[in-house]
């Protein structure tokens, strides 16, 4: 049994067949009608979600399965009346998938440990990787492929996003370039750099971090931004927050230093004005409504890997 917790728990080779996997699911889905009948996913998120949630449910139904969102806030568990593990071991023997989408990583963590079913990780505070499957499929399709490529993420290098982009881009032969604050409140954990170095070693391509936005960006083939206040973050922290990645916004000038035909990434939901402008966004270079469709695809090549390993 496979669990998904974050991009390293497959090898590069998975990765791109998962990937190759999504491209045949977009092209033909009817194929896929009856891939996952009969099969329940099981749905735990305590934060808010938009795509995670309706791509992950509509996904299984498109494949001839059924999808349970479990409410934690008028549940056992949210009330702290049943534990973590209990409840993860009773739902095994319902469901046969879990997508959990949760604040802490150590949670999903004891979610794996005590689950009879495969468990994926729909957001925790330290990766979000099927957001990155469906970025990396959305950067084949428009970029005609990965090896070599240059990414560069601009804004809170501390990230959830910023980790997986990392793992996933390296594993994929990217370049990674993070242009972000100095200090270990912004920049990505160290053991994240470590491991993503010595991913990117397999391919001799190159990971970066610096405080210097236009290097950052220069002749880079994707230019990838995320929220300043993840969900995490405290509100009144908003003002000071702005001040320190204002550097960092993803501008039309900063676009024009990038390579030609570059891309414009953001995971969604997105702030005008903050990490990026209205003029880069809603701009010919944006695809991130096309990131958004592919969770969908993405994601169900995910489930159908972790449903038959080596199929």
């Amino acid at each position: 049994m496979q669990h998904l917790s974050s991009l390293t728990d497959w090898s590069p080779e998975t990765l791109a067949a998962v990937l190759d996997r999504a491209t045949e699911l977009k092209a033909y889905p009817d194929t896929f009608s009856g891939a996952a009948a009969r099969k329940v996913l099981f749905m735990i998120f305590e934060k808010p979600s938009l795509r995670t949630r309706v791509s992950f449910e509509t996904g299984i139904v498109r494949m001839g399965g059924h999808a349970i969102n479990y409410d934690v806030s008028t549940s056992p568990l949210g009330a702290g009346k049943e534990s973590l593990s209990d409840t993860i071991k009773v739902v095994s023997r319902y469901a046969d998938l879990i997508v959990a989408r949760l604040f802490k990583h150590s949670d999903l963590e004891e979610m794996m440990q005590h689950a009879g079913v495969p468990v994926i990780n729909g957001l925790t505070d330290y990766s979000h990787p099927c957001q990155i499957v469906a970025d990396l499929l959305t950067i084949r399709e428009h970029k005609g492929g990965l090896k070599g490529k240059t990414l560069c993420f601009l804004g809170d290098g501390f990230n959830n996003v910023t980790h997986s982009l990392m793992f996933g881009c390296a594993m994929s032969g990217m370049n990674v370039r993070v242009g972000c604050p100095a200090g270990e409140d912004f920049e990505p954990l160290p053991a994240v750099l470590e491991q993503t170095r010595q991913l990117a070693s397999n391919y001799g391509t190159e990971v970066t971090v610096t405080q210097d936005a236009e290097a950052a960006v220069d002749a880079a083939d994707v230019i990838y931004t995320d929220s300043w206040m993840s969900y995490h973050i405290d509100p009144s922290e908003m003002e000071k927050r702005v001040a320190q990645f204002q550097p960092y916004q993803v501008t039309e000038h900063l676009m024009s230093l990038a390579d030609p035909g570059a891309i414009f990434m953001n995971c969604l939901p997105a702030a005008r004005g903050y990490e990026q402008t209205a003029e880069v966004i809603d701009g010919p270079q944006s695809v991130v409504f096309d990131q958004a469709e592919n969770r969908l695809h993405a994601q169900n090549a995910v489930m159908l890997q972790l449903l038959y390993p080596g199929s």
